[in-house]
């Protein structure tokens, strides 16, 4: 571990932590003498009512200070990072890793492969588990570290083995099922291979993980995605309609069973396969609590009833009129088809939908969150964009104005002339009201 402690970013003003002198730029060393490993050993030793802080301020001083505090009181400090010794990296060559099929020039951080359980438990990160000990295992356990996020793709021990390109792979399912039994609650995915882990494999792994219901808490199923960029790569193919259908037959099979028998969808299909083979999107009762939307799976179920239920308010006419471009991926544009027809319906609203073809991955690519700044600018370079140009939020890095390639919003902007609003993806309400502002 780096000895030099935790980097403080913030102090909370008016916190115990304030009160003491603590400052942004400051290190802790220690928490009642131990060193700290990352945020999980932070909040448990901050936890009692009395602690020793050791803290080295920038210029090499050191502190050690007593404090007094209510049970489960924070001090107020937030970190540079959730891990304070570095991030366990990904020791895999999956065979269909999205990060080795990634193009160049991209934000530097998407070239990262991080397979950390703290990532796993502190932000919802999946991981292998191909670096996982007994000893973090035994300390996941202790602290009762849940839920994790788990990537299975097969049960198949062998097959998990090639799947993965390592020889651990097939071992670290012993480490799930020691997981379950202590109670520890895990959301698995399967990024689901045509003519690998599908037909049989994909059954055999479904039941396998039902078995440990309740502590296996969903199970998502997600096509593979495959760029232009596969050189040197495993030959992989990518689902059609037709591939999509039989996967949504095979899965709704079991749906069905488990919902029987634990009155619980418990494995669900990415959004995706719904689009591409042409059938509806379930509704929202399908879902529960939608544990795997980051996964893609129930995004547009919120989206839809979202919508409908901002649209039954809609006026039959609006002032001054407003021409507006509302660009999305492939996929996006298949879910938006409808809402934009009923949209223009209202008098005075004219929405051209555009349909943005992922030039930077490729065609297989089809979400909208895979496509670039440079895209977006050329296809809609030169376009009558109206008075305003929306874009669903799922393009953009999570609380920055910045797409995958480093462009930013006000970069498009400006190259376009034309405003950019931001709408969020799960939210059709948003939608009705920016088109109505």
């Amino acid at each position: 571990m780096d000895n030099q402690g935790a980097v403080i970013v913030r102090v909370e003003p008016g916190s115990i932590a304030d009160e003491m002198g603590i400052e942004a730029g400051d290190r802790v060393l220690s928490i009642n003498g131990a060193p700290l490993e990352d945020l999980i050993d932070y909040r448990f030793q901050v936890a009692g009512e009395y602690i020793e802080l050791e803290i080295l301020k920038p210029h090499g001083e050191e502190w050690l200070l007593e404090i007094e505090k209510a049970y489960d009181e924070t001090l107020g400090l937030d970190f540079a990072q959730s891990t304070f010794d570095g991030i366990n990296r990904c020791h895999n060559k999956c065979i269909f890793c999205f990060v080795d099929q990634m193009p160049p020039g991209m934000r530097n951080t998407l070239y990262v492969k991080d397979d950390d359980y703290r990532m796993s438990v502190l932000h919802g990160n999946f991981i292998t588990g191909t670096n996982l000990t007994q000893e973090k295992v035994d300390r996941i356990i202790r602290f009762h570290l849940s839920p994790l996020y788990f990537s299975v793709h097969t049960t198949n021990p062998s097959l998990r083995v090639k799947m993965l390109n390592n020889n651990k792979a097939g071992e670290v399912l012993k480490y799930l099922r020691d997981m379950a039994a202590a109670g520890i609650d895990i959301h698995t995915q399967i990024v689901l291979c045509p003519g690998i882990n599908d037909g049989t494999e994909l059954d055999r792994t479904i039941g396998d993980l039902a078995d440990l219901y309740p502590q296996i808490q969903s199970i998502a199923v997600v096509p593979v995605g495959l760029t232009n960029y596969r050189t040197q790569l495993a030959a992989l193919q990518s689902f059609d309609a037709e591939a999509a259908g039989m996967v949504i037959q095979q899965v709704t099979k079991w749906q069905q069973e488990f919902h029987k028998k634990y009155q619980n969808t418990l494995v669900y299909l990415a959004d995706e396969f719904y689009l591409l083979a042409g059938k509806p999107i379930p509704d929202r009762s399908h879902y529960g609590e939608f544990a795997q939307i980051e996964n893609g799976v129930g995004l547009v179920r919120l989206f839809i009833d979202s919508f409908q239920e901002e649209a039954s308010g809609l006026p039959q006419q609006v002032q001054p009129p407003r021409k507006i471009t509302l660009a999305t991926g492939v996929s996006g544009a298949k879910v938006l088809v409808d809402p934009v027809s009923r949209l223009n319906q209202v008098d005075g609203v004219d929405i051209n939908l555009l349909e943005v073809a992922n030039q930077h991955f490729g065609h297989r690519v089809t979400v909208a969150g895979l496509l670039t700044g440079k895209d977006l600018l050329r296809a809609l370079e030169g376009i009558d964009l109206g008075n305003v140009l929306i874009l669903p939020s799922v393009m953009l890095k999570a609380g920055e104005n910045i797409f995958l390639d480093g462009m930013t919003v006000s970069e498009l902007e400006q190259s376009l002339g034309v405003e950019i609003r931001i709408v969020d993806a799960q939210d059709g309400k948003q939608l009705v009201k920016e088109v109505l502002r």
